[in-house]
């Protein structure tokens, strides 16, 4: 057979051992190589991945002692038959009429493969060569020259306090009055996000997202036993007649919106919309929870009309998170929560009880960015990248039939209109090496959709456009 496509960088903290086992092993949990599909030889692999016939050999080994593959005397090397093994696994794992489910998991997995980021249209972080490596290695060199006695204790529980306080200035930029003892520095959005709903919700409550939304929360909260009920997305913000009507019924603890940068639509919210949702919010009496993870790349209103409804609110019944995973490295996790100082001590308290405290040395990185003055220069930066290839990625996609749904001057995602379900394009693709971001990942119900999401920065590899006019032709 034809060797699999995989990707082996040289550059990887992996062994390229590592690397194929970690491939060859994915594929088989998803199904793309079958059970009983005999594998290229030791020669074959070899010289088509140029590495070594040892490296193939141990790799193989590995792959049979992991119980994926079975060596057969004088046939070659077979993908094992799994299922016995795998009998205790969750159903939502499985195969699905033939083919790989498709959910919120499956999109986070695949998020994690070892693929070129321009073979990753479908993820939702920014290529490496777009970020600024040596930025983040500077701040890790300053921080190991520190005491190390410093870097040795557990942090403190809201976090490290002058990095608490060079956000309040950041906040007070956003017309958002926030004390350092009303944030509590998370790891990432996702935790902030974790912490709030915990806080707030028990089995049966019911919490509004946006539809569509970022895709990871639907998960989390069904996991604590949550109803999430997704409220439309339009072009200015949420469908208020629909929020208003739908907030009547269910009665919500929480809703959790994208004023700026929505995600995936690149829309931010008009200052009407603004004001309706936090009415409707009193009205009804549910907590706003605004996620602004892509704060730095708004170029500012003179540009693209926003309005942050913790500005309107000034964290009475609005709770804002941020973070720094989407513009300075993802590995870093820092992320914070900006509420009320009753409520900070709250969410700090169950932020022990659930991980102690978060790690120091990360948020010291952050803190050392933001107040040498180099974040602002380097944010400017990426949305200048980003400028530079929108409009000629929004026209190349509707040149071959994908339109876009919202023409945004700003942000790193396009929502986009395919005109095929996007879960069977999403398979084709990875089976060539390339990640999509299917649309009904994107929504509470997840049914099958035409929509799909695309990552501006990662359409520069030209298989990546051979492949969508093949499939959409």
């Amino acid at each position: 057979m034809q060797t699999p496509t995989f990707y082996i960088s040289r550059d990887s903290g992996d062994s390229l051992v590592e690397q194929i086992v970690a491939a060859v092993a994915n594929r088989i949990d998803d199904k793309l190589l079958r059970t009983g599909a005999r594998m290229p030889s030791i020669r074959q692999f070899a010289d088509e991945q140029h590495v070594s016939r040892f490296t193939v050999v141990e790799a193989y080994d590995r792959l049979v002692a992991k119980g994926y593959l079975e060596s057969r005397r004088g046939a070659g090397f077979f993908v094992r038959e799994r299922a016995s093994m795998l009998s205790n696994a969750p159903v939502a794992t499985q195969a699905v009429t033939g083919s790989q489910q498709m959910d919120v998991v499956w999109l986070v997995r695949n998020m994690f493969r070892q693929l070129p980021p321009q073979k990753m249209p479908g993820s939702g972080v920014l290529p490496h060569d777009w970020l600024d490596g040596e930025l983040v290695a500077n701040g890790l060199r300053a921080i190991s020259r520190l005491n190390q006695n410093l870097l040795l204790h557990y942090g403190t529980p809201q976090g490290f306090l002058p990095l608490r306080q060079q956000l309040q200035l950041k906040l007070a930029e956003l017309e958002i009055a926030a004390a350092p003892e009303q944030i509590v520095m998370t790891t990432g959005v996702t935790q902030a996000l974790d912490l709030v709903a915990r806080e707030f919700t028990r089995p049966g409550d019911t919490i509004f997202v946006d539809d569509p939304a970022w895709f990871l929360m639907f998960g989390s909260f069904a996991i604590l036993g949550a109803k999430v009920i997704g409220i439309p997305r339009l072009h200015d913000g949420p469908d208020v007649a629909k929020l208003a009507e739908l907030a009547a019924i269910h009665k919500p603890k929480l809703y959790i919106i994208n004023s700026v940068m929505h995600n995936p639509t690149s829309t931010s919210l008009s200052a009407a919309k603004a004001f309706q949702v936090l009415k409707t919010a009193e009205l009804h009496d549910f907590i706003v929870v605004e996620d602004d993870i892509y704060c730095d790349m708004h170029p500012g209103s003179a540009v693209q009309s926003a309005t942050r409804i913790a500005a309107l609110d000034q964290l009475n019944r609005v709770i804002y998170l941020g973070g720094f995973s989407k513009t300075l490295a993802a590995n870093l996790r820092v992320g914070f929560i900006a509420t009320s100082a009753e409520l900070a001590i709250r969410l700090s308290d169950r932020k022990m009880l659930s991980t102690l405290t978060t790690t120091e040395i990360g948020e010291r990185v952050v803190y050392k960015i933001l107040s040498e003055g180099h974040y602002r220069k380097h944010v400017d930066r990426i949305r200048v990248k980003l400028d530079g290839v929108r409009d000629d990625i929004t026209k190349r996609l509707e040149h071959i039939g994908i339109k876009v749904d919202y023409r945004t001057p700003a942000g790193m995602f396009l929502w986009t209109e395919t005109g095929v379900d996007t879960n069977k394009l999403t398979e084709k693709a990875l089976e060539q090496g390339y990640l999509l971001a299917p649309g009904s990942l994107f929504s509470p119900h997840q049914a099958p959709s035409t929509k799909m999401r695309i990552n501006i920065a990662a359409m520069s590899d030209a298989g990546v456009w051979d492949f969508l006019k093949k499939e959409l032709r």
